[in-house]
C-alpha cells in the first residue's frame, strides 16, 4: 500500500534522477513526463489503482536510472543549442 509520503518521495526521486542527464532535451522530457504522470493520477482514490500507478512509477524510476548509467558512460560529443552560451 502506497502512502502519500511514498508517492511524493517517488516523484522527487524521478525529478532528481531526470536532472542528472547531461542532455537538455532528455532532462526536460523526464521532468515533463514525471509531472504530467503525477498530475494525471492525483485524483485516484481506489487503493488498487493507486498501488498500480505507484508500481508503474517505481518501474519508470528504474528505467531512468538505467538509462542514466548509459548516458554517463557515453556522453554526447556535442552540446545542445540550449546549452551553448552566446559569445
Amino acid at each position: 500500500m502506497a502512502s502519500k509520503c511514498q508517492v511524493r518521495s517517488l516523484c522527487r526521486s524521478l525529478l532528481r534522477a531526470g536532472r542528472q542527464f547531461p542532455d537538455y532535451n532528455i532532462r526536460e522530457y523526464t521532468k515533463r513526463r514525471t509531472l504530467d504522470g503525477f498530475r494525471m493520477n492525483k485524483s485516484l482514490t481506489d487503493q488498487s489503482k493507486v498501488n498500480e500507478a505507484y508500481a508503474e512509477g517505481k518501474a519508470q524510476l528504474e528505467v531512468v536510472e538505467r538509462v542514466l548509467k548509459v548516458y554517463s558512460a557515453y556522453p554526447p560529443k556535442t552540446k545542445n543549442i540550449m546549452e551553448l552560451k552566446l559569445q
